[in-house]
């Protein structure tokens, strides 16, 4: 028998028109808003970790889409 999943509940605050996209591919794809951010967690994390950090010189990408 497989082991359980460690399932944490956590608020995440998206802007409106980003949580619009992501609900409707949930609807499209009849999947949870949950499986959706997960599942475009694992495809961009590798990307996201090239990221420098906000205390290297140059890290403050808070202006980049």
């Amino acid at each position: 028998m497989a082991a359980k999943a460690d399932k944490r509940k956590q608020s995440v605050y998206f802007p409106v028109e980003m949580l619009d996209e992501i609900q409707q591919e949930a609807l499209r794809q009849d999947r949870t808003v949950s499986w959706i951010v997960q599942r475009a967690w694992k495809i961009a994390r590798d990307s996201i970790m090239d990221y420098p950090s906000i205390n290297d010189p140059g890290g403050n990408l808070d202006n980049e889409p």
